[in-house]
């Protein structure tokens, strides 16, 4: 007889509620809200207009899957747009020779964090803190007045479209499949979420722990340097301002992803869902009338929710994974005696009873290290 294999549903909302939550508010939107809503400009300003927030939010995926926590992106972000002005306009400087400079200024940017996280050992929320507020002031320092003319190289590169929407947005997309592959199927990204499970623990299996923290402060700046240069092209224009009001959507986006698809641990896919469903919200109540305040109290919300949902997530992961582990002892009653062994054998030879002893499975390097202590768990 063909049997159907049993569906847990606990698992599917668990993994999936998140984007039935963001059709279901896309759905009401449809029917109850402005006509404007269902457009295809409205489609083209929620998927277009987020690629900034993505690129911050995907970089601190890496980060804190590493466990540390990186309060510096804007601050990064701040002197990459401000260098990309400066340079490719005021110095006369090819887009093609400004960008790359822009780039390898956020990666040297994140080695400085790292040697005070991991070389001196302060906790990366102070460092990131500090960080940030002096990268703010040294980008007015650099340039305090809006620079207009941006390259029109990159001004195309971000604003042309492909099938309806701009390149910028394509960027993202393959930004996540390509983090998600990295972080899923490679040693590096597998190792990743080790060390920010268990530090020591991954030590003793060989990991190099510090290496790997160094490589996420690094990558985490160089994907605020990038999200600087991608907010240039599309804007085509630059200022030291422009960057402060990202740090909230970026951390809510991170946090908020990590409660679907690999619920409890920061994943790619978790944060694209994340970033266009609180954008579709926020679109939807503003073009119903409300004021300058519904974002502000969307990604507060989503921040707090967030990292609750997760906690409660990574408590039931690490329930799930001890049940799953610990053996099954079977005592049902047999012709041999109660447990069912053979007088006679067993750790008390000569009984008519014998206690049967297990031992839980032990992690190996193979296996990874045992689970995090926190509610969050990385990916």
């Amino acid at each position: 007889m063909m049997t159907w294999p049993r569906i847990d549903w606990g698992t599917l909302s668990s993994k999936y509620g998140l984007l039935l939550v963001w059709a279901l508010v896309a759905a009401g939107f449809c029917v109850f809200g402005p006509a404007t809503f269902r457009t295809w400009s409205n489609v083209q300003t929620i998927l277009g207009t987020q690629s900034v927030i993505l690129v911050l939010a995907l970089g601190l995926c890496i980060a804190l899957n590493a466990g540390e926590v990186d309060l510096s992106i804007t601050g990064t972000m701040s002197v990459s747009v401000v260098l990309v002005g400066h340079l490719n306009v005021v110095k006369g400087w090819p887009i093609g020779l400004t960008v790359p400079v822009v780039l390898l200024l956020g990666l040297a940017i994140g080695a400085v964090i790292a040697l005070f996280v991991v070389g001196i050992g302060i906790d990366s929320m102070i460092v990131t803190l500090g960080a940030g507020t002096l990268l703010s002031g040294v980008a007015v320092a650099i340039n305090q007045q809006t620079v207009f003319n941006i390259s029109p190289d990159l001004v195309s590169a971000m604003r042309d479209q492909f099938l309806g929407l701009q390149l910028s947005f394509w960027y993202g997309v393959v930004l996540v499949a390509v983090l998600w592959f990295v972080l899923k199927f490679t040693p590096a990204g597998i190792h990743l979420r080790f060390v920010g499970s268990n530090r020591d623990a991954s030590r003793l299996t060989g990991i190099a722990v510090d290496r790997l923290r160094v490589a996420s402060l690094m990558a985490c700046s160089g994907f605020s340097a990038l999200a600087g240069v991608v907010i240039a092209g599309t804007l085509g224009s630059t200022s030291p301002t422009v960057s402060s009001p990202y740090l909230l959507p970026a951390f809510a986006a991170a946090f908020l992803g990590s409660t679907t698809i690999q619920p409890g641990r920061f994943n790619a896919v978790g944060t694209f869902a994340a970033v266009y469903f609180l954008t579709t919200g926020i679109t939807g109540i503003q073009l119903m009338g409300a004021s300058g305040w519904v974002s502000n109290v969307f990604y507060g919300a989503a921040v707090m929710l967030a990292v609750a949902a997760s906690t409660v997530a990574g408590k039931m992961r690490r329930r799930r994974d001890v049940r799953d582990n610990t053996p099954q002892v079977d005592n049902t009653p047999q012709a041999g005696g109660a447990t069912g062994l053979e007088p006679g054998t067993g750790p008390n030879p000569g009984s008519g009873t014998a206690e049967q002893v297990t031992t839980a499975p032990q992690h190996s390097p193979s296996t990874g290290p045992a689970p995090a202590r926190s509610g969050l768990h990385s990916d």
